[in-house]
Protein backbone atom coordinates (compact mmCIF):
# COMPACT_ATOMS: atom_id res chain seq x y z
CA UNK A 1 0.00 0.00 0.00
CA UNK A 2 1.26 3.63 -1.18
CA UNK A 3 0.69 5.94 1.93
CA UNK A 4 1.16 9.42 1.59
CA UNK A 5 0.73 12.03 4.45
CA UNK A 6 2.06 15.28 3.33
CA UNK A 7 1.66 17.45 0.27
CA UNK A 8 4.13 19.45 -1.88
CA UNK A 9 4.29 22.86 -1.69
CA UNK A 10 7.13 25.11 -2.15
CA UNK A 11 9.61 22.35 -2.83
CA UNK A 12 8.99 20.14 0.61
CA UNK A 13 6.64 18.21 1.82
CA UNK A 14 3.94 19.42 4.42
CA UNK A 15 1.11 18.52 6.28
CA UNK A 16 -2.15 19.13 4.85
CA UNK A 17 -4.27 21.16 6.92
CA UNK A 18 -7.09 18.94 7.57
CA UNK A 19 -6.18 15.48 8.81
CA UNK A 20 -9.05 13.87 6.70
CA UNK A 21 -7.76 11.44 3.99
CA UNK A 22 -8.77 9.95 0.94
CA UNK A 23 -8.24 5.76 0.35
CA UNK A 24 -7.47 4.98 -3.27
CA UNK A 25 -9.36 1.94 -4.34
CA UNK A 26 -7.74 -0.88 -6.18
CA UNK A 27 -10.43 -1.19 -8.95
CA UNK A 28 -9.88 -5.26 -9.66
CA UNK A 29 -9.85 -6.56 -6.40
CA UNK A 30 -11.79 -3.76 -4.38
CA UNK A 31 -8.67 -3.32 -1.84
CA UNK A 32 -7.49 -0.24 -0.75
CA UNK A 33 -4.32 0.22 -2.51
CA UNK A 34 -3.15 3.84 -1.21
CA UNK A 35 -4.21 6.80 0.94
CA UNK A 36 -3.42 10.57 0.20
CA UNK A 37 -4.41 13.74 2.34
CA UNK A 38 -7.06 15.93 1.61
CA UNK A 39 -6.11 19.37 1.02
CA UNK A 40 -7.73 22.54 1.77
CA UNK A 41 -8.57 26.13 0.53
CA UNK A 42 -5.43 27.45 3.30
CA UNK A 43 -3.18 24.68 1.18
CA UNK A 44 -4.19 25.99 -2.39
CA UNK A 45 -3.34 29.69 -1.12
CA UNK A 46 0.16 28.21 0.12
CA UNK A 47 0.79 26.76 -3.02
CA UNK A 48 -0.46 29.89 -5.09
CA UNK A 49 2.03 32.05 -2.74
CA UNK A 50 4.93 29.66 -3.63
CA UNK A 51 4.58 29.58 -6.88
CA UNK A 52 3.94 33.50 -7.56
CA UNK A 53 7.41 33.56 -5.94
CA UNK A 54 8.82 31.22 -8.17
CA UNK A 55 7.71 32.77 -11.23
CA UNK A 56 9.74 35.76 -10.30
CA UNK A 57 12.88 33.84 -10.90
CA UNK A 58 11.81 30.68 -12.97
CA UNK A 59 10.11 32.78 -16.17
CA UNK A 60 13.48 34.41 -16.16
CA UNK A 61 15.08 31.23 -16.47
CA UNK A 62 17.66 29.97 -19.26
CA UNK A 63 16.16 27.87 -22.05
CA UNK A 64 19.35 25.62 -21.51
CA UNK A 65 18.16 25.10 -18.35
CA UNK A 66 14.46 24.56 -18.73
CA UNK A 67 15.79 21.82 -21.52
CA UNK A 68 17.86 20.27 -18.63
CA UNK A 69 15.24 19.67 -16.33
CA UNK A 70 12.67 18.44 -19.30
CA UNK A 71 15.90 15.79 -20.39
CA UNK A 72 15.91 14.56 -16.30
CA UNK A 73 12.13 14.52 -15.62
CA UNK A 74 11.98 12.09 -18.90
CA UNK A 75 14.48 10.18 -17.95
CA UNK A 76 13.65 9.55 -14.33
CA UNK A 77 9.87 8.64 -15.59
CA UNK A 78 12.34 6.17 -17.93
CA UNK A 79 13.44 4.53 -14.99
CA UNK A 80 10.99 4.58 -12.74
CA UNK A 81 8.64 2.78 -15.45
CA UNK A 82 7.42 -0.20 -13.70
CA UNK A 83 6.74 1.70 -10.48
CA UNK A 84 4.47 3.93 -12.34
CA UNK A 85 2.99 0.98 -14.53
CA UNK A 86 1.97 -1.10 -11.62
CA UNK A 87 1.40 1.99 -9.47
CA UNK A 88 -1.50 3.43 -12.30
CA UNK A 89 -2.40 -0.19 -13.22
CA UNK A 90 -4.13 -0.81 -9.49
CA UNK A 91 -5.73 2.58 -9.27
CA UNK A 92 -7.63 2.77 -12.94
CA UNK A 93 -7.36 -1.24 -13.78
CA UNK A 94 -5.31 -0.42 -16.89
CA UNK A 95 -4.13 -3.40 -18.33
CA UNK A 96 -0.14 -3.72 -17.42
CA UNK A 97 1.15 -3.84 -21.19
CA UNK A 98 -0.83 -0.70 -22.01
CA UNK A 99 0.26 1.04 -18.80
CA UNK A 100 3.77 0.64 -19.41
CA UNK A 101 3.81 1.86 -22.90
CA UNK A 102 0.61 4.65 -22.87
CA UNK A 103 0.43 5.62 -19.10
CA UNK A 104 4.32 5.93 -19.11
CA UNK A 105 5.82 5.95 -22.49
CA UNK A 106 4.27 8.46 -23.71
CA UNK A 107 4.57 11.28 -20.76
CA UNK A 108 8.51 10.38 -21.00
CA UNK A 109 8.42 10.67 -24.72
CA UNK A 110 6.30 14.02 -23.72
CA UNK A 111 8.49 15.56 -21.58
CA UNK A 112 11.84 14.90 -24.04
CA UNK A 113 9.95 16.34 -26.81
CA UNK A 114 9.45 19.98 -25.15
CA UNK A 115 13.03 19.98 -24.36
CA UNK A 116 13.40 19.42 -28.01
CA UNK A 117 10.85 22.27 -28.87
CA UNK A 118 12.85 24.27 -27.06
CA UNK A 119 16.50 24.01 -28.86
CA UNK A 120 14.92 26.08 -31.80
CA UNK A 121 11.58 27.75 -30.79
CA UNK A 122 12.03 31.42 -31.20
CA UNK A 123 10.38 33.46 -28.51
CA UNK A 124 10.98 36.71 -30.62
CA UNK A 125 9.66 37.62 -33.99
CA UNK A 126 10.32 41.43 -35.78
CA UNK A 127 7.28 42.39 -37.63
CA UNK A 128 7.62 45.76 -39.15
CA UNK A 129 8.40 48.36 -36.65
CA UNK A 130 7.00 45.91 -34.22
CA UNK A 131 9.15 43.38 -31.70
CA UNK A 132 6.67 40.40 -31.08
CA UNK A 133 7.76 38.99 -27.17
CA UNK A 134 6.29 35.51 -26.41
CA UNK A 135 6.18 35.60 -21.97
CA UNK A 136 5.32 32.65 -19.82
CA UNK A 137 2.08 33.32 -18.69
CA UNK A 138 2.30 32.92 -15.14
CA UNK A 139 1.04 30.69 -12.14
CA UNK A 140 -1.30 28.22 -13.62
CA UNK A 141 -3.43 25.33 -11.87
CA UNK A 142 -4.09 22.08 -13.38
CA UNK A 143 -7.23 19.51 -12.85
CA UNK A 144 -6.47 16.07 -14.52
CA UNK A 145 -8.34 12.92 -14.53
CA UNK A 146 -7.99 9.58 -13.62
CA UNK A 147 -8.07 7.74 -16.97
CA UNK A 148 -4.83 8.45 -18.33
CA UNK A 149 -3.71 10.68 -14.70
CA UNK A 150 0.09 10.63 -15.57
CA UNK A 151 0.06 11.75 -19.26
CA UNK A 152 -2.41 14.09 -18.50
CA UNK A 153 -0.80 15.45 -15.85
CA UNK A 154 2.45 15.59 -18.32
CA UNK A 155 0.97 17.21 -20.48
CA UNK A 156 0.21 20.57 -18.47
CA UNK A 157 3.52 20.22 -16.31
CA UNK A 158 5.87 19.66 -19.40
CA UNK A 159 4.71 23.15 -21.63
CA UNK A 160 4.46 25.27 -18.68
CA UNK A 161 7.75 23.70 -17.45
CA UNK A 162 9.14 24.61 -20.97
CA UNK A 163 7.34 28.42 -21.18
CA UNK A 164 8.73 29.13 -17.92
CA UNK A 165 5.37 29.08 -15.95
CA UNK A 166 4.87 27.88 -12.41
CA UNK A 167 1.66 25.32 -11.24
CA UNK A 168 -0.58 24.21 -8.83
CA UNK A 169 -0.93 20.28 -9.60
CA UNK A 170 -5.01 18.73 -7.93
CA UNK A 171 -4.95 15.10 -9.78
CA UNK A 172 -7.92 13.00 -9.90
CA UNK A 173 -8.42 11.90 -6.35
CA UNK A 174 -9.74 8.65 -7.81
CA UNK A 175 -5.73 8.30 -9.26
CA UNK A 176 -3.51 10.02 -7.09
CA UNK A 177 -0.98 7.78 -6.23
CA UNK A 178 1.13 8.41 -9.85
CA UNK A 179 1.18 12.22 -9.06
CA UNK A 180 2.70 11.71 -5.44
CA UNK A 181 5.53 9.91 -7.14
CA UNK A 182 5.82 12.53 -10.08
CA UNK A 183 6.59 15.25 -7.09
CA UNK A 184 9.42 12.95 -5.67
CA UNK A 185 10.79 12.74 -9.18
CA UNK A 186 10.31 16.53 -9.24
CA UNK A 187 12.31 17.04 -6.19
CA UNK A 188 14.82 14.66 -7.41
CA UNK A 189 15.72 16.82 -10.01
CA UNK A 190 15.99 19.95 -8.48
CA UNK A 191 13.19 21.66 -10.06
CA UNK A 192 13.26 25.18 -8.04
CA UNK A 193 10.75 25.30 -5.13
CA UNK A 194 7.63 26.61 -5.87
CA UNK A 195 7.47 25.89 -9.58
CA UNK A 196 5.65 22.37 -8.99
CA UNK A 197 2.92 22.16 -6.30
CA UNK A 198 0.92 19.19 -5.58
CA UNK A 199 -2.69 19.85 -3.49
CA UNK A 200 -4.57 16.68 -3.83
CA UNK A 201 -8.00 16.69 -2.47
CA UNK A 202 -11.68 16.96 -3.90
CA UNK A 203 -12.87 18.80 -6.86
CA UNK A 204 -15.76 20.30 -5.24
CA UNK A 205 -13.55 22.33 -3.17
CA UNK A 206 -10.07 23.12 -4.24
CA UNK A 207 -10.88 22.35 -8.07
CA UNK A 208 -13.26 24.90 -7.50
CA UNK A 209 -11.65 27.37 -5.48
CA UNK A 210 -8.12 27.08 -7.88
CA UNK A 211 -10.39 28.06 -10.86
CA UNK A 212 -11.61 31.11 -8.74
CA UNK A 213 -8.52 32.25 -7.08
CA UNK A 214 -7.56 35.60 -8.57
CA UNK A 215 -4.02 34.64 -8.27
CA UNK A 216 -4.06 32.47 -10.19
CA UNK A 217 -3.13 33.49 -14.13
CA UNK A 218 -4.53 30.01 -16.53
CA UNK A 219 -6.35 26.93 -15.46
CA UNK A 220 -6.43 23.88 -17.52
CA UNK A 221 -8.90 21.22 -16.79
CA UNK A 222 -9.21 17.82 -18.63
CA UNK A 223 -12.63 15.68 -17.66
CA UNK A 224 -15.96 15.60 -18.13
CA UNK A 225 -17.85 18.23 -20.47
CA UNK A 226 -20.43 19.43 -17.40
CA UNK A 227 -17.08 19.41 -15.00
CA UNK A 228 -15.85 21.73 -17.42
CA UNK A 229 -18.66 24.16 -18.09
CA UNK A 230 -18.47 24.29 -13.66
CA UNK A 231 -14.78 25.13 -14.29
CA UNK A 232 -15.46 28.11 -16.59
CA UNK A 233 -17.99 29.38 -14.90
CA UNK A 234 -15.73 29.81 -11.83
CA UNK A 235 -12.94 30.95 -13.89
CA UNK A 236 -15.12 33.84 -15.43
CA UNK A 237 -15.05 36.32 -12.61
CA UNK A 238 -11.00 37.03 -12.43
CA UNK A 239 -10.97 36.44 -17.20
CA UNK A 240 -8.26 33.86 -16.62
CA UNK A 241 -7.58 31.58 -19.33
CA UNK A 242 -8.86 28.34 -19.55
CA UNK A 243 -8.27 25.47 -21.50
CA UNK A 244 -10.52 22.21 -21.60
CA UNK A 245 -10.17 18.93 -22.98
CA UNK A 246 -13.15 17.11 -22.22
CA UNK A 247 -15.70 14.67 -23.55
CA UNK A 248 -15.46 12.69 -26.71
CA UNK A 249 -17.92 10.19 -29.01
CA UNK A 250 -15.68 9.96 -31.76
CA UNK A 251 -16.75 8.51 -35.38
CA UNK A 252 -14.49 5.93 -36.88
CA UNK A 253 -15.99 5.81 -40.25
CA UNK A 254 -15.62 2.69 -42.95
CA UNK A 255 -15.63 3.95 -46.72
CA UNK A 256 -17.09 1.78 -49.04
CA UNK A 257 -13.45 0.78 -50.36
CA UNK A 258 -12.43 -0.24 -47.06
CA UNK A 259 -10.38 -3.29 -46.16
CA UNK A 260 -13.26 -4.84 -43.96
CA UNK A 261 -10.67 -7.19 -41.87
CA UNK A 262 -8.62 -4.42 -41.24
CA UNK A 263 -11.30 -2.31 -40.08
CA UNK A 264 -12.87 -4.59 -37.51
CA UNK A 265 -9.93 -5.40 -36.25
CA UNK A 266 -9.10 -1.61 -35.70
CA UNK A 267 -12.00 -0.82 -34.30
CA UNK A 268 -12.03 -3.30 -31.48
CA UNK A 269 -8.46 -1.37 -30.64
CA UNK A 270 -10.01 1.87 -31.06
CA UNK A 271 -12.88 2.00 -29.12
CA UNK A 272 -11.96 -0.68 -26.18
CA UNK A 273 -8.27 0.44 -25.46
CA UNK A 274 -8.12 1.08 -21.47
CA UNK A 275 -10.85 -0.37 -21.27
CA UNK A 276 -12.74 1.87 -23.22
CA UNK A 277 -12.41 4.42 -20.85
CA UNK A 278 -10.44 7.04 -23.09
CA UNK A 279 -11.94 10.22 -24.25
CA UNK A 280 -10.71 10.20 -27.30
CA UNK A 281 -12.00 6.52 -28.07
CA UNK A 282 -13.58 5.57 -31.34
CA UNK A 283 -16.81 4.61 -30.15
CA UNK A 284 -19.36 4.63 -32.95
CA UNK A 285 -18.59 2.68 -35.78
CA UNK A 286 -19.74 3.75 -39.36
CA UNK A 287 -19.62 1.09 -42.28
CA UNK A 288 -21.39 0.87 -45.66
CA UNK A 289 -24.86 -1.24 -44.94
CA UNK A 290 -23.45 -3.28 -48.21
CA UNK A 291 -20.35 -4.91 -45.90
CA UNK A 292 -22.15 -4.60 -42.48
CA UNK A 293 -22.34 -8.42 -41.94
CA UNK A 294 -18.95 -9.03 -43.08
CA UNK A 295 -17.71 -6.21 -40.83
CA UNK A 296 -20.18 -7.41 -37.64
CA UNK A 297 -19.30 -11.06 -38.04
CA UNK A 298 -15.43 -10.66 -37.65
CA UNK A 299 -15.77 -8.26 -34.49
CA UNK A 300 -18.28 -10.76 -32.81
CA UNK A 301 -15.71 -13.28 -33.30
CA UNK A 302 -12.74 -11.25 -32.15
CA UNK A 303 -14.63 -9.51 -29.25
CA UNK A 304 -15.35 -13.11 -27.97
CA UNK A 305 -11.51 -13.82 -27.06
CA UNK A 306 -10.34 -10.35 -26.15
CA UNK A 307 -9.72 -11.47 -22.37
CA UNK A 308 -11.24 -9.88 -19.54
CA UNK A 309 -9.97 -10.06 -16.57
CA UNK A 310 -6.89 -9.28 -13.93
CA UNK A 311 -5.03 -6.00 -15.48
CA UNK A 312 -1.63 -7.33 -14.20
CA UNK A 313 -1.83 -10.09 -16.39
CA UNK A 314 -0.07 -10.11 -19.44
CA UNK A 315 -2.39 -11.31 -21.49
CA UNK A 316 -5.44 -9.29 -20.19
CA UNK A 317 -6.67 -7.09 -23.23
CA UNK A 318 -9.61 -5.77 -21.12
CA UNK A 319 -9.43 -4.52 -16.86
CA UNK A 320 -12.26 -3.16 -14.75
CA UNK A 321 -13.99 0.00 -14.69
CA UNK A 322 -12.01 1.89 -12.43
CA UNK A 323 -14.99 2.28 -9.86
CA UNK A 324 -18.02 0.82 -8.64
CA UNK A 325 -19.82 4.54 -9.79
CA UNK A 326 -18.19 3.49 -13.36
CA UNK A 327 -19.52 0.24 -13.47
CA UNK A 328 -23.18 1.34 -12.67
CA UNK A 329 -22.87 4.01 -15.39
CA UNK A 330 -21.55 1.86 -18.04
CA UNK A 331 -24.26 -0.70 -17.22
CA UNK A 332 -27.21 1.26 -17.28
CA UNK A 333 -25.99 2.70 -20.82
CA UNK A 334 -26.14 -0.96 -22.04
CA UNK A 335 -29.76 -1.69 -20.57
CA UNK A 336 -30.74 1.68 -22.26
CA UNK A 337 -29.11 -0.03 -25.32
CA UNK A 338 -31.09 -2.39 -25.14
CA UNK A 339 -34.80 -1.07 -24.19
CA UNK A 340 -34.25 1.72 -27.48
CA UNK A 341 -33.87 -1.32 -30.15
CA UNK A 342 -30.08 -1.74 -30.24
CA UNK A 343 -29.71 -5.09 -31.19
CA UNK A 344 -26.89 -6.65 -29.25
CA UNK A 345 -24.21 -8.76 -30.98
CA UNK A 346 -21.77 -9.34 -28.11
CA UNK A 347 -21.40 -9.00 -24.58
CA UNK A 348 -24.41 -7.04 -22.58
CA UNK A 349 -24.95 -7.21 -18.59
CA UNK A 350 -23.65 -8.35 -15.77
CA UNK A 351 -20.16 -9.24 -15.09
CA UNK A 352 -18.05 -11.41 -17.03
CA UNK A 353 -18.89 -14.72 -16.09
CA UNK A 354 -14.94 -16.16 -14.95
CA UNK A 355 -15.37 -13.20 -12.84
CA UNK A 356 -16.59 -12.18 -9.21
CA UNK A 357 -15.22 -9.61 -7.96
CA UNK A 358 -13.80 -5.88 -9.63
CA UNK A 359 -15.84 -3.48 -11.51
CA UNK A 360 -15.87 -4.99 -14.18
CA UNK A 361 -18.42 -5.46 -17.29
CA UNK A 362 -18.38 -7.24 -20.66
CA UNK A 363 -17.09 -5.55 -23.67
CA UNK A 364 -20.00 -5.06 -25.78
CA UNK A 365 -21.19 -4.26 -29.29
CA UNK A 366 -24.37 -2.93 -30.46
CA UNK A 367 -25.78 -2.85 -34.21
CA UNK A 368 -29.04 -1.11 -35.76
CA UNK A 369 -28.42 1.95 -34.47
CA UNK A 370 -30.57 4.92 -34.64
CA UNK A 371 -29.05 8.77 -34.47
CA UNK A 372 -31.77 9.15 -31.76
CA UNK A 373 -30.93 6.59 -29.22
CA UNK A 374 -28.44 7.00 -26.23
CA UNK A 375 -26.00 5.68 -26.88
CA UNK A 376 -25.49 7.16 -29.87
CA UNK A 377 -25.54 10.68 -28.86
CA UNK A 378 -23.66 10.01 -25.28
CA UNK A 379 -20.10 9.19 -24.06
CA UNK A 380 -20.27 5.83 -22.08
CA UNK A 381 -16.56 6.16 -21.21
CA UNK A 382 -16.62 1.99 -21.37
CA UNK A 383 -16.14 -0.83 -22.99
CA UNK A 384 -19.28 -0.59 -25.41
CA UNK A 385 -18.73 -0.48 -29.45
CA UNK A 386 -22.09 1.38 -31.47
CA UNK A 387 -22.40 0.10 -35.25
CA UNK A 388 -24.81 2.72 -37.94
CA UNK A 389 -24.57 1.55 -41.58
CA UNK A 390 -24.89 4.13 -44.32
CA UNK A 391 -26.11 4.03 -48.38
CA UNK A 392 -23.63 6.68 -49.44
CA UNK A 393 -20.87 8.79 -48.46
CA UNK A 394 -22.59 11.71 -47.83
CA UNK A 395 -24.40 10.20 -45.83
CA UNK A 396 -21.65 9.02 -44.19
CA UNK A 397 -20.18 12.38 -43.11
CA UNK A 398 -23.93 13.28 -41.62
CA UNK A 399 -23.51 10.66 -39.31
CA UNK A 400 -19.68 11.39 -38.27
CA UNK A 401 -20.65 15.17 -37.48
CA UNK A 402 -23.93 13.77 -35.81
CA UNK A 403 -21.80 14.83 -32.61
CA UNK A 404 -22.08 17.40 -30.02
CA UNK A 405 -18.76 16.50 -29.60
CA UNK A 406 -14.90 16.67 -31.85
CA UNK A 407 -12.42 15.47 -30.39
CA UNK A 408 -11.15 12.27 -32.33
CA UNK A 409 -11.93 10.12 -35.52
CA UNK A 410 -10.69 8.26 -38.05
CA UNK A 411 -11.34 7.04 -41.42
CA UNK A 412 -10.58 3.95 -43.46
CA UNK A 413 -10.35 4.03 -47.70
CA UNK A 414 -7.64 2.17 -49.94
CA UNK A 415 -7.14 4.76 -51.68
CA UNK A 416 -5.43 7.35 -48.79
CA UNK A 417 -6.17 10.61 -50.54
CA UNK A 418 -10.08 10.23 -50.70
CA UNK A 419 -9.94 9.65 -46.85
CA UNK A 420 -7.88 12.72 -46.46
CA UNK A 421 -10.02 14.28 -48.15
CA UNK A 422 -13.01 12.96 -45.94
CA UNK A 423 -10.73 13.61 -42.99
CA UNK A 424 -11.10 17.21 -43.52
CA UNK A 425 -14.82 17.64 -43.39
CA UNK A 426 -15.10 16.01 -40.18
CA UNK A 427 -15.94 18.61 -37.43
CA UNK A 428 -13.32 17.13 -35.04
CA UNK A 429 -9.85 17.92 -33.24
CA UNK A 430 -7.98 15.15 -34.67
CA UNK A 431 -8.51 12.35 -37.27
CA UNK A 432 -6.56 8.96 -38.07
CA UNK A 433 -6.34 7.86 -41.93
CA UNK A 434 -5.93 4.13 -42.39
CA UNK A 435 -4.40 3.91 -38.81
CA UNK A 436 -2.35 6.80 -38.70
CA UNK A 437 -0.23 6.34 -35.19
CA UNK A 438 -0.96 9.45 -32.08
CA UNK A 439 1.97 11.75 -32.82
CA UNK A 440 2.70 13.56 -28.88
CA UNK A 441 4.28 16.64 -31.63
CA UNK A 442 0.88 16.99 -32.99
CA UNK A 443 -1.48 19.17 -31.44
CA UNK A 444 -4.47 17.42 -29.10
CA UNK A 445 -7.62 18.99 -28.56
CA UNK A 446 -11.73 18.95 -29.50
CA UNK A 447 -14.17 20.92 -31.40
CA UNK A 448 -17.50 21.80 -29.94
CA UNK A 449 -18.35 20.36 -26.82
CA UNK A 450 -15.13 19.02 -26.62
CA UNK A 451 -13.45 21.87 -25.14
CA UNK A 452 -11.24 24.83 -26.67
CA UNK A 453 -7.31 24.75 -26.61
CA UNK A 454 -4.80 22.36 -27.69
CA UNK A 455 -2.19 20.16 -25.79
CA UNK A 456 0.86 18.82 -27.51
CA UNK A 457 3.81 20.09 -29.60
CA UNK A 458 4.54 23.56 -30.35
CA UNK A 459 0.72 24.58 -30.13
CA UNK A 460 0.40 22.61 -26.30
CA UNK A 461 3.61 25.01 -25.63
CA UNK A 462 1.79 28.20 -26.93
CA UNK A 463 -1.19 28.18 -24.27
CA UNK A 464 0.98 29.06 -21.19
CA UNK A 465 2.71 32.18 -23.20
CA UNK A 466 0.99 35.86 -23.21
CA UNK A 467 1.89 37.81 -26.42
CA UNK A 468 3.67 41.32 -26.74
CA UNK A 469 3.70 43.83 -29.06
CA UNK A 470 6.54 46.19 -28.61
CA UNK A 471 6.07 48.93 -31.37
CA UNK A 472 9.67 51.08 -32.17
Amino acid sequence: MQVHDKLYINGKWVDATSESVIEVINPTNEKIVGKIPVGSKSDVDDAVHAATNAFKIWSKSSIEDRIEKLNLLSQKIKEKTELLAKTITSEVGTPIEYSRMAMVGTPRVVSRSYAKILETYEWEENVRNSLIVKEPIGVCAFITPWNFPLHQIIGKVAPAIAAGCTMILKPSKEAPLNAFILAEIIDEIDLPPGVFNLVSGHGAEIGEYLAKHPGIDMISFTGSTDAGKNVSRAASDSIKRVTLELGGKSANVALEDCNPQIVAKMAINGCFQNSGQTCSALTRLIIPKKLSKEISDIIVERVSRYSTGDPMDEKTKCGPMVSSKQQHSVTEYIKTGIEEGGKLIAGGLGMPEHLDTGFFVKPTVFTDIKTNMTIWKEEIFGPVLVIATYENEDEALLLANDSIYGLSGAVWSNDKEKAINFAKQMKTGQVSVNGGHFNVNAPFGGYKMSGNGRELGIHGLEEFLEIKSIQM
